[in-house]
């Protein structure tokens, strides 16, 4: 379902916790390289502040990587994950060959403390909902 919104051309990120050179079918992409480098860490929880800012729970080193091949519409198709609404996350319809960026390391700006994760987490006890994306003011 190509979105005409979406600007293709753009560039494409991958995150890895593995060496890579192609990217499988069914593999996430994302035009927000800030995010791709953030799941490259295998966060349970990822805060997303309005301005840019975001700050997660992962720890795991990891890659980032650019797709080194255009994208083309009918390539991708939006994540259906209900927290994608705003079709940030696109899953891949053929296999993409990657650029490694390089290796992503945890910084502590990025770190979500204890005391966010929990008070995260009872915050959406409380709304019912379990879910790794918090958006945040």
């Amino acid at each position: 379902m190509p979105n005409r919104d979406t600007d293709y051309k753009g560039p494409w990120c991958h995150d890895s916790d593995q060496m890579l050179t192609t990217l499988r079918i069914g593999s996430s992409i994302t035009q927000h390289r800030s995010i791709a480098k953030a799941f490259s860490h295998q966060p349970s929880l990822l805060l997303q502040f309005n301005r840019g800012r975001i700050r997660h729970n992962g720890e795991t080193p990891g890659c980032l990587y650019t797709v080194a091949e255009e994208v083309r519409p009918d390539d991708v198709r939006p994540h259906p994950h209900p927290v994608n609404a705003d079709r940030w996350d696109w899953l891949t319809e053929r296999e993409l060959k990657l650029e490694l960026v390089g290796k992503t390391v945890v910084t502590a700006a990025e770190r979500l403390t204890d005391e966010e994760i929990a008070e995260t987490r009872r915050k959406q006890n409380e709304r019912g909902e379990d879910t790794f994306l918090e958006r945040t003011p």
